[in-house]
C-alpha cells in the first residue's frame, strides 16, 4: 500500500471513528512514559534548576525518539509482514489524528445547548480554563476558541508530519535502511506535543523541567501552524485575500504567549469572521487574551460550525495538493 493511500485512509478513518475508547491510544503510553521518566528526574534533580533542565532535555529525547522508533518499527514490519504491519499502520497514522474526535467533542458541547449545566461538563473535557461560571455567551467563545486552536496542534501539525515522512519514504534509502516514514514522524510530534501539554507550565519545578519538550513543540508546529493560515483563506474561499488575511492573523496571534495557538486561532477568526479572545479563568488565576479579528462578530453556535467546517475543508485542501505529489513522486521512484 503507498504512503499517499494510506494517509488518506487514516485522515478518513480519524473522521469516521475520532479515538475510541476501546482502543489504546499511543499518546495514553507516552503520558505514561512521561510520569514514570519525571518521577525519577525530580528524584534526582530536586529543585535544582540546571538538573532539572537537564533531566528534562533527556527526559525528551528519550520520549520523542523513543515514539519514532516505535513508529520506525511498526513501518518496518508493514514492509516485511504486510498483512499484520499493515493494519497496524493504518491505525497508527489514525491514531496521530484528531480531527475527529475535536470535532465530536466541540459539536456535543453545541448540542447541550440551551442546558448550561450540561454544556458546562462537556466543556470541560476538551479546555483548561474553569467552566463553572460561564454563561452561554462564554461557553460559545470557549468551544470556538478550543475549535480553532486545536486545529493545527491535533490535526493540521501531525497531518504535516505525515506528509513529510511519505515523501521521505519515497526518496532515495540508505543500504538496507530506509528512511523514517509518516508513522515515526507523526509520532515524534505526537510525543513532543504530548510532553508540552503535560510539563510545558511555568509554575513550580516544571519552570525548568518541561523547558525542552515546550521548545520542541513549538518548533515542529511553527510552519504547520502557518501554513495553516496561508492556505486557510483558499478554504474559506477568499483567495484574493489571503495575503491580507495571512497577515492579519500574524499580527493579531503575535501577543498570544504560544508562537502558534495565537496564530492557529486568529487565521480561524478572521476566515471565518468571528470575534476570539478576551479574559478566562484558569486556576492559577485570571489571563487576558488578546481579541482576534475585532471587527468580527460574537461567536455563536453558527460560527462554531464554520470554523470546525473550514477545518474540514483545510483539510480537503491539503490533501487534494499533497497527495497527487506524493504519488507522483512514487511513480518517479518507480521507474529509476
Amino acid at each position: 500500500m503507498t504512503p499517499a493511500l494510506l494517509v488518506l485512509l487514516a485522515c478518513g478513518l480519524d473522521r469516521l471513528l475520532g479515538d475510541p475508547l476501546w482502543w489504546p491510544h499511543p499518546v495514553q503510553a507516552m503520558g505514561w512514559a512521561i510520569g514514570v521518566l519525571r518521577r525519577a528526574v525530580e528524584a534526582w534533580a530536586g529543585d535544582v534548576p540546571r538538573r532539572l533542565r537537564l533531566g528534562g532535555a533527556l527526559l525528551a529525547l528519550v520520549v520523542i525518539a523513543g515514539s519514532g522508533l516505535a513508529g520506525w518499527g511498526i513501518e518496518a514490519l508493514a514492509r516485511r509482514a504486510p498483512l499484520v504491519g499493515t493494519p497496524l499502520l493504518l491505525l497508527g497514522l489514525a491514531s496521530a489524528l484528531a480531527g475527529g474526535s475535536l470535532a465530536r467533542a466541540v459539536r456535543a458541547v453545541l448540542v447541550a445547548l440551551p442546558d448550561v449545566p450540561l454544556a458546562r461538563a462537556r466543556l470541560a473535557r476538551i479546555v483548561g480554563r474553569q467552566v463553572s461560571q460561564l454563561p452561554e455567551a462564554e461557553i460559545l467563545r470557549a468551544a470556538a476558541e478550543t475549535a480553532a486552536e486545536n486545529a493545527v496542534d491535533g490535526l493540521f501539525a501531525p497531518l504535516f508530519w505525515m506528509l513529510v515522512g511519505a515523501a521521505l519514504q519515497l526518496g532515495p534509502a540508505l543500504p538496507a535502511l530506509p528512511l523514517p516514514g509518516p508513522l515515526a514522524l507523526a509520532w515524534s510530534f505526537k510525543a513532543a506535543s504530548t510532553l508540552d501539554s503535560m510539563l510545558g507550565y511555568r509554575h513550580g519545578r516544571l519552570r525548568w523541567l518541561g523547558t525542552a519538550g515546550a521548545r520542541l513543540d513549538d518548533l515542529l508546529t511553527w510552519l504547520p501552524a502557518r501554513l495553516v493560515a496561508l492556505t486557510l483563506p483558499l478554504a474559506a474561499g477568499h483567495p484574493g485575500q489571503t495575503l491580507r488575511l495571512f497577515r492579519a492573523a500574524l499580527r493579531d496571534g503575535a501577543p498570544d504567549p504560544s508562537p502558534n495557538a495565537g496564530v492557529s486561532e486568529a487565521a480561524f477568526a478572521h476566515a471565518a469572521g468571528v470575534r476570539l479572545g478576551g479574559a478566562n479563568t484558569y486556576a492559577d488565576g485570571v489571563r487576558i487574551k488578546p481579541i482576534l479579528a475585532a471587527a468580527g462578530r460574537a461567536p455563536d453556535a453558527d460560527a462554531v460550525e464554520r470554523i470546525l467546517a473550514l477545518g474540514d475543508r483545510l483539510q480537503r485542501l491539503w490533501l487534494l495538493v499533497a497527495l497527487p505529489a506524493l504519488w507522483a513522486l512514487s511513480a518517479t521512484a518507480a521507474l529509476q
